[in-house]
Parts: C-alpha cells; structure tokens; sequence
C-alpha cells in the first residue's frame, strides 16, 4: 500500500492512501482492486474501491469536457434560433473534441513525458497537451491564406450576394404559402 504525502484529487479531496487489496465475488472469483483511503473535509476518512473511486473522480471530467466545449471549441458563444442549428453547432463541436482527444493520445504515444525533464522541473508528471497547444500546431502547420484587400472585398461580395439570394427564395417561399392560406 502507498501512503505518501497528500495529494489533492481534482475533486478536492485529499488522498492519503491507496493500494491493491483483492475481493471474492459471489460465485467465488478472486479480483484485484485498489482501495483509495481519503480524508474529508470535515475531517473523517473515507474508504473506498475502485469502482467508487471512478464514479466520484469521472464527474470531474464530463464538467471539464463541457468546460473544454465552451471555451476553447465555441459552445459558449452559440446563439442557435431554432433546435437544429443548435444540434448542428453541438454535432460540430463533438466532432471538435473527439478530433483534440485523439491528436492529445496520439501525440502522447509519439512523444512520451521525458524522465529527466520531469526530475529537472521537480515534477511528478509533465502537463498533458492542451487544446491550446493543438490549435498553435494547427495555425502552424495550417497557416491561412492571406488576402489582398481586393480578394477580401471580393469574398465579402459573394457571401453577400448567395445570402441575398436564399433571402429571396426564403421571402417569397412564404410569401406562396400566405397567398394559398388566403384563397379559397
């Protein structure tokens, strides 16, 4: 069993211990689990196994995928009208970050924490890859293309014309269907 120096969890426990321990199930299977010791608080220690332990610790990581979405894919700054668009914006930003947790995994299994910065920093671990740092290695290997001002103007133009031109079906779309709820 470990028993070293406190440790805060992200929930904000302090875990004093943990280690393995093995239990018997029901029909008599022998399994390996590790027991989490940990002080509350208020001050009264709390036993747990594995299973538990995951339970509590995983709602720290929905709230930050959630944080994640917001901040860094844009969820936050969605203004949706109607459910679809909503869906849409929501489908999109998924997309968004199961592309960042697959570029953070593969690039963890590319280039492994070093040993001997991490005891040169006077670490226990390297700070994983952040969204941040994905988008810096997307504008670096990605760069934008730069527009003339010409080229500019000219983008502007076209997005305004083909949304002047679905406005106009759009308009006289309902402008049928309020002439056919009117006739006899």
């Amino acid at each position: 069993m470990t028993i070293g120096t406190v440790e805060t969890a992200p929930s904000g426990l302090n875990w004093l211990a943990w280690g393995p321990v093995w239990t018997v199930t029901e029909d008599g299977t022998v399994i390996q689990e590790r027991l989490f010791i940990w002080r509350q608080p208020d001050g009264q220690f709390r036993f747990s196994l594995t299973q538990l332990a995951y339970w509590r610790a995983g709602r720290y990581f929905v709230e930050r995928t959630f944080q994640d979405a917001k901040t860094e894919c844009g969820w936050d700054e969605l203004v949706a009208r109607k459910f679809r668009a909503f869906m849409h914006h929501t489908a999109l930003d998924a997309l968004a970050l199961w592309f960042m947790a697959e570029t953070k995994l593969d690039f963890l299994k590319l280039h492994p924490r070093d040993e001997t910065l991490i005891s040169q920093l006077e670490l226990e671990q390297l700070p994983a890859l952040s969204i941040a740092n994905i988008r810096e290695m997307l504008k670096a290997v990605l760069p934008l293309k730069q527009l003339t001002p010409e080229q500019a103007v000219a983008l502007v133009v076209k997005h305004l014309v083909a949304r002047a031109s679905v406005t106009r079906c759009r308009l006289k779309k309902q402008q049928r269907v309020s002439q056919q709820g009117r006739s006899p």
